[in-house]
């Protein structure tokens, strides 16, 4: 395995550094609120960055495929994911809870969670990374009408989970 040169580590430091929490969030968006594996596929995604430092760092949008990077490492575990894992309705509690709905938040990520990978991570990249259609395909390796399939099935289904009206989910 390939280092990266003595000058390049202080500028995928800082890159690292700068991204690491967006990335997270992402993540944990991904695992619908799993925060070990959230941590896990970041750290997993810096890992890979590291290795490719020196090709990453030459790209117009280093963020950009981070992102993707993240995305399809998500997609990788959920394909080979153990048996001997075990979903759980409980969900932990978040260290950014506190300054927003609680109860909104939870149930987005429980909307979230029954999702399948696949879709879910469509309505991240789409929703939360604000990526277009084919940014959203490039990331994560499918076509255009794939990810336009997959993102009106995954509002359906969200709309089904949640009922058309979010304000019944919002305190009063």
């Amino acid at each position: 395995m390939r280092q990266v040169r003595a000058g390049g580590y202080e500028e995928y430091a800082a890159f690292a550094t700068a991204r690491a929490g967006h990335l997270y969030r992402s993540a944990c968006l991904l695992t619908a609120g799993d925060t070990h594996l959230a941590e896990d596929l970041v750290q997993e995604t810096l890992g890979r960055l590291y290795v490719r430092w020196g090709r990453v760092a030459r790209v117009d949008n280093p963020a950009a495929y981070a992102q993707t990077v993240l995305t399809r490492t998500f997609l990788a575990h959920q394909r080979r994911r153990s048996s001997t894992e075990r979903a759980t309705d409980v969900l932990p509690e978040l260290p950014y809870a506190a300054d927003g709905d609680t109860s909104l938040r939870l149930t987005l990520l429980e909307a979230l969670s029954r999702l399948p990978a696949k879709d879910r991570a469509v309505v991240v990249l789409r929703y939360w990374e604000d990526r277009s259609i084919e940014e959203t395909a490039d990331a994560m390796n499918a076509s255009s009408a794939a990810v336009r399939t997959r993102c009106t099935r995954a509002l359906a289904r969200l709309r089904e989970l949640l009922g058309e009206d979010l304000g019944e989910y919002a305190a009063t």
